[in-house]
């Protein structure tokens, strides 16, 4: 039995996956069983955010495996502590923090944190949460209730109830009302579409959100870590949300999730939890890809990325008009816009036998998401092999 056939025996069928089996990473490069080489614009979805076999992080994790991977949250962390601070120094925002293992985990704490401000004196006030039509916000129960995609609400009912979707930004302050606690929403919908927001439009619902006490939760899971440039894409939009999550690169692999708030005290011990959030692997690894991405935007190396990216992928727009509509995204993070989910399917299909990994997000979008420590030669032959695919299309 070859490994594809045990893979399909013994694991549930939840991926649609490409049976290639990779060995080893050099940054944006993998290699397969075979020794063939494949370029890199996924990152395992937004994680792999250093890139793979990274030295730091490897001697980081390493070293901290060597003394204690995990005790638990009943004594004091070391680089749990370190790492918060660290979070909350460098996004200039004055919060607390929660670690989890997940972007759904760090959703469901977030949506639980509102509900907790929305009670007054143990009595249920306020509950509601409006989010945006093509958000996603994870896959557990409530998660994917809070995800304005009805989709994926087929099958796993009765859910949780409480959350309103909205068509846009501007409908939001209209499907508030007496019941509403907070509105939580991506400032990039990534498997929506890669689809920033208006930074105007966001601005104004942060202003109109403080006014009505009303809380704003940011879905970081995807955009933080410097995805779109910034430590946090609300720092890139100037505003200040209430509550953050992170996960994804945060970790450069290692599972690691966040909430950051500014409602320092809403929690009280047994309000909230986590066996294995936070640990001291985790929070190792996480302060060190923290420490070594802080370094590439301070000297300007991964802003340099971001712009050279940009441009390869405008350049694509502009010369295979009859595939894509436009290019999408902020950062690192972009896409662009299939004619039709046949061409989109196509490209995937095609990219990867050209050894060139890309992703699928809503509204017909091919999705970019390489590492960010990805190096120019790396993106250069990427682009040329996706060229090479668009070309037998």
């Amino acid at each position: 039995m070859n490994l594809e056939q045990v893979d399909k025996k013994y694991l549930l069928h939840t991926y649609a996956r490409n049976y290639v089996n990779f060995k080893r990473g050099t940054n944006a490069t993998l290699f397969d069983e075979k020794g063939d080489d494949y370029i890199d614009f996924t990152s395992g979805i937004g994680v792999v955010s250093v890139g793979h076999g990274n030295r730091r992080l490897a001697d980081t994790i390493c070293e901290q495996a060597k003394n204690i991977i995990h005790i638990s949250n009943l004594y004091l962390i070391e680089p749990q502590a370190l790492l918060a601070r660290k979070l909350v120094e460098l996004s200039g925002y004055d919060m607390r923090l929660f670690f989890a293992n997940s972007g759904a985990e760090a959703n469901e704490g977030a949506i639980k944190i509102a509900r907790k401000y929305g009670e007054v004196d143990g009595e249920v006030k306020r509950y509601k949460i409006i989010t945006l039509k093509y958000s996603f916000h994870g896959r557990t129960i409530t998660a994917l209730k809070a995800t304005g995609q009805e989709a994926m609400h087929t099958y796993f009912g009765p859910f949780p109830d409480g959350f309103v979707y909205a068509e846009s930004i501007e409908e939001i302050e209209s499907l508030i009302d007496d019941h509403t606690v907070a509105v939580m929403i991506e400032l990039v919908q990534g498997e929506g579409g890669v689809e920033p927001q208006d930074k105007e439009k966001v601005q104004a619902l942060s202003k109109m959100l403080k006014e009505k006490d009303v809380l704003l939760i940011v879905d970081e899971v995807q955009t933080g870590i410097y995805r779109t440039g910034e430590l946090l894409a609300s720092n890139l939009y100037e505003i200040e949300p209430d509550i953050i999550t992170l996960a994804k690169g945060l970790g450069g692999g290692v599972p690691i999730g966040a909430i950051m708030t500014n409602l320092k005290d809403i929690f009280k011990p047994g309000d909230h939890g986590s066996t294995f959030g936070g640990n001291y692997l985790s929070c190792a690894a996480a302060n060190e890809v923290i420490d070594i991405l802080e370094e590439e935007k301070s000297d300007g190396t991964l802003d340099e990325r971001i712009i050279y990216f940009e441009e390869r992928l405008k350049e694509i727009e502009r010369d295979y008009p009859h595939l894509f509509e436009k290019s999408v995204g902020l950062g690192l993070m972009r896409g662009l816009r299939a004619r039709s989910s046949d061409i989109l399917s196509a490209v995937v299909k095609k990219s990867f036998e050209k050894r060139v990994l890309v992703l699928k997000a809503g509204r017909n979008t091919v999705r970019f998401l390489p590492p960010l420590t990805i190096f120019k030669e790396e993106m250069a032959e990427g682009i040329k092999r996706f060229r090479s695919a668009l070309d037998e299309i």
